[in-house]
């Protein structure tokens, strides 16, 4: 899959869903959302440090191209900003464990994507990414894992150059 092209696949509606029920939500980092429950992403093993939290959206906001929000549906005061690693860092390789690509389900390389968690700590000026452990989600299932690479040239900690300002949120998108 062309890199970035899985965003289209990750936000898109589940076609084959007959008459979904939209769900109604007032998220504090975005406002009002709707959305269907085929749009659900599941972690059954949950994430490092939300181990409880079990059901995300995944949400773009307009301006903040190859940027989306990882956006918890139980515990609505946590979102999390993730990006396509290749469009920071072109030459990152993430050959998957064996374990990740058996627990979900991972067929083809067009049936699932990478994303990798950025941070940027409050009253840093310094915005870094986790290359070591980047989320996986089986494209067809839905269903998500934060996957520790075996590959130890990469940090959970590896800074990200900023080429220019970033505009507050304008308008979220899910789909």
């Amino acid at each position: 899959m062309p890199q970035g092209a899985f965003l289209e696949t990750l936000l898109r509606e589940d076609q084959n869903a007959q008459a979904p029920k939209t769900t109604t939500i007032y998220l504090p980092r975005f406002g009002e959302c709707s959305y269907v429950n085929s749009e659900v992403i599941r972690f059954p093993w949950g994430l490092p440090g939300f181990a409880a939290l079990r059901r995300f959206l995944v949400l773009s906001v307009d301006g903040e191209q190859g940027y989306i929000w990882l956006q918890s549906l139980d515990d609505l005061g946590v979102a999390i900003p993730l990006c396509d690693p290749w469009s920071l860092f072109e030459d990152y390789e993430a050959p998957l464990p064996l374990y990740a690509k058996q627990s979900l389900e991972i067929v083809t390389a067009e049936s699932f994507c990478v994303l990798c968690v950025l941070v940027a700590r409050p009253g840093s000026s310094e915005t870094t990414i986790n290359l070591l452990a980047p989320i996986v989600i089986n494209l067809e299932t839905r269903v998500g894992r934060q996957v520790t690479l075996e590959n130890q040239r990469y940090s959970v900690r590896t800074p990200v150059v900023r080429t220019a300002a970033a505009e507050p949120p304008k308008e979220v998108v899910s789909n």
